[in-house]
């Protein structure tokens, strides 16, 4: 197993800690997301089903034997375990490398917890690095780009890609994200534009990093241990 590997395989086994016995939890998307899913079969973790955040997470989660269940019969969840592309010392974070960011911040914005799984190389002290992904309806996609050229970006057109929602996704270069809460409100208010990937106003409760010296758990100081299962 490759060094990173094994850092996703270690993040998402720490993550067990957060799940609690006999719920519905939201599962996120992408290559930890999918140690995760993996170790919640090989351990035996007892859950009532997941939400899943698209549907390569919900044929995974069913290939399985779990029970994915629409968020609309489900009243709310009690955590949310995901990776993200980048986060900051808020725990603000870029999400949508996946193409799945808004099943991911609607499942996010229903969980009463959100844990992020990552490896050290996703940290940074500003949001940015990696291009913020734009989720946008098809025919608003060369309005929405102008619009963000505007603001400072450079958008690109994620070719080939679309997302479950039908949608096309542009990747913006360039942007300062030096008050990520303000740029996500203000990209949200883009006519065309269905979502974007700052999670900052729903950022994570809890972040968990994976690097060769083991795992480390961030968390603002209301947070409290992990659950018991």
């Amino acid at each position: 197993m490759q060094a990173q590997d094994a850092r996703k395989l270690a993040v998402a086994r720490a993550a067990l800690a957060y799940v609690p016995s006999g719920e519905v939890i939201g599962v996120g998307t992408g290559s930890t997301a999918n140690f995760f899913i993996d170790l919640l079969k090989s351990e035996r973790v007892s859950i009532e089903g997941a939400v899943a955040s698209s549907q390569a997470t919900a044929a995974r989660l069913k290939a399985h034997g779990f029970d994915v269940l629409e968020l609309n019969d489900v009243n709310g969840l009690s955590v949310y375990i995901d990776g993200a592309d980048e986060f900051d010392p808020q725990l603000c974070l870029i999400k949508g490398g996946g193409a799945a960011l808004t099943r991911e911040k609607i499942v996010a914005a229903a969980s009463q917890r959100f844990v992020c799984i990552v490896d050290d190389s996703k940290r940074v002290d500003r949001l940015g690095r990696f291009p913020l992904p734009i989720e946008v309806i098809p025919m608003a996609r060369s309005y929405v780009a102008r619009e963000l050229v505007k603001l400072g970006g450079h958008p690109v057109y994620r070719e080939g890609v679309v997302t479950d929602n039908g949608n096309c996704i542009l990747d913006v270069w360039g942007l300062d994200i030096h008050d990520p809460v303000h740029l996500e409100a203000r990209l949200d208010q883009l006519t065309g534009t269905v979502c974007n990937g700052l999670f900052a106003r729903r950022r994570a409760d809890i972040v968990l990093v994976a690097s060769d010296a083991g795992v480390q758990c961030l968390q603002h100081p209301a947070e409290a241990v992990p659950r018991q299962s």
